[in-house]
């Protein structure tokens, strides 16, 4: 298997993946980094309310030109545009609705995830990285779900689901679904189970680029 001739969901890819699980009337959290392109790929045939943790609800998509407004920007300051019906409110009410449980999904990246549902995303090993934690603890376990986006693997070639996480934890045992340029997986009682994957992969060189053995759909 040749990793460089598989075809790689893009970002955008990605985020189109994610909203076909969202349902109808869902609040939803976009972390920063690859979950803020979710705003862009917003259905048609259904209604998705996208929160901000800087204290926005019924954010659209990215503002464009005419459309920018320095004082409307989403979680990773890029200026947004407000459906119709949009709310702006305090920082303060923004973690109460997150803290009381009124976030049905979130949408967070990550460094990586384990088998259980462990999340590190805050920092690595990397003496030159500023830490950066944010909203991210309490956004993992104030959500009714957490869903990741990221890519597969390293830039080394290694996992980012990994057995058990080495870096730095976030939460523990709070991600459900994790969506990557190479497989949707989920996580279970039982296990991690492979979803879908993209054209070349099949579930054994899955699990073989991961490490772990993997459930089938």
């Amino acid at each position: 298997m040749n990793l460089h001739e598989l075809k790689r969901r893009s970002a955008d890819d990605i985020a189109r993946r994610v909203v076909l699980d969202i349902p109808e009337g869902a609040h939803v959290n976009l972390g920063i980094g690859l979950p803020m392109r979710i705003s862009n790929h917003l259905p048609a045939d259904r209604e998705i309310l996208l929160h901000t943790e800087n204290g926005l609800l019924g954010m659209g998509p990215v503002a464009q030109g005419d459309q920018i407004d320095p004082e409307v920007v989403n979680a990773g300051k890029q200026p947004v545009t407000m459906l119709p019906g949009a709310s702006l409110f305090h920082h303060a009410e923004s973690f109460g609705m997150i803290r009381g449980g009124h976030i049905d999904i979130c949408v967070l990246g990550a460094f990586q995830v384990s088998v259980r549902g462990d999340l590190a995303n805050w920092r690595t090993q990397d003496p030159k990285a500023i830490p950066a934690v944010g909203g991210a603890m309490d956004l993992a376990l104030g959500a009714k779900q957490l869903f990741v986006m990221m890519e597969l693997l390293t830039k080394s070639g290694e996992s980012k689901l990994v057995e058990r996480c080495t870096y730095p934890l976030t939460a523990l045992g709070a991600v459900d679904r994790i969506y990557t340029d190479l497989a949707t997986l989920h996580i279970t009682p039982q296990g991690v189970q492979a979803v879908d994957w993209v054209n070349g992969l099949d579930l054994q060189s899955l699990s073989t680029l991961t490490g772990l053995h993997l459930l089938p759909p």
